[in-house]
């Protein structure tokens, strides 16, 4: 059994293939995480009928959203979460993130932001206690709390559907070895960013979320999942994976072979420098 991860310099786990050997001395700028208003048919007045809220929003995306939908103050959204009628989980520590559940709310006239919060973890809640969500982290010996984290990490590192029920495997494999996750996504998070590179000097913050300084779960989920997520944190096929990278899209490469996944990484660099240069005038 493996219990040793090779050096950090050397072995990054990527979301979707980002920068998986470190480049030293690079200087790399992130992206902020953009919030766009997803809309489906307008109401009288101009104002949106109804708000889709998309599998792997962050909470602070879920809250803008809301605010712009019913034209509120930046802000507003987030204020109103202690208004809530909705029972979040005792782990979460009043932390909706992971329960602003992915889908499309209508917007009711005269209906505040707390309404419509409320209405997103009430629907979380009976999406992931009943089976087989619930049914299936009990038999991973886990709490629900636990696997919509899982399935948090799932929604943002996996490139496809496809993919997603490997990557939980991967992250399974790995707190089941003691090694830690080295997920690129949970340090955005930590840095309130997306952005496909992360520098060596972004793994050593000191931060809860950083699961390359910090061993197993980061403290929360890391976004909103989808159901497809959660299924594969539940269900993860079988399989040995400890490493995984996207060559080019669609070519997603998952191994148990620390050397394989290096070949892997290689090929995936000389590509993106390919992609890179022709893309140069």
């Amino acid at each position: 059994m493996q219990t040793n991860t090779p050096p950090r310099s050397a072995m990054r786990l990527t979301r979707r293939g980002r920068i998986a050997l470190v480049a030293t001395g690079a200087v790399l700028v992130g992206t902020a995480v953009a919030v766009p208003l997803l809309i489906l048919g307008h109401g009288k007045g101009g104002r949106p009928a109804t708000l889709v809220i998309p599998e792997g929003w962050r909470a602070s995306q879920v809250y803008a959203a809301v605010d712009k939908a019913l034209a509120l103050p930046p802000g507003s959204a987030k204020k109103s979460l202690a208004k809530a009628a909705a029972k979040l989980p005792d782990d979460a520590r009043g932390n909706p993130e992971g329960y602003l559940f992915p889908a499309t709310y209508p917007l009711q006239k005269k209906a505040g932001p707390e309404k419509l919060l409320a209405r997103m973890i009430d629907t979380a809640n009976e999406k992931f206690n009943g089976a087989p969500i619930a049914a299936g982290a009990q038999r991973n010996a886990m709490n629900v709390y636990q696997a919509v984290t899982i399935a948090s990490i799932v929604q943002a590192e996996a490139a496809t559907a496809a993919d997603m029920g490997k990557v939980a495997r991967v992250v399974f494999n790995r707190l089941e070895r003691g090694m830690p996750l080295q997920m690129d996504s949970t340090v955005n998070y930590a840095l309130g960013r997306s952005t496909l590179r992360t520098t060596e000097s972004d793994t050593r913050i000191d931060n809860p979320y950083n699961t390359y300084q910090r061993m197993g779960l980061p403290p929360t989920p890391i976004d909103n999942p989808g159901e497809e997520a959660m299924r594969a944190a539940v269900t993860p096929p079988p399989g040995d994976w400890l490493y995984f990278v996207t060559v080019r899209p669609g070519d997603t490469r998952f191994t148990a072979d620390y050397a394989e996944h290096q070949r892997n990484v290689a090929e995936f660099n000389t590509h993106r420098k390919k992609s890179t240069g022709a893309a140069s005038p």
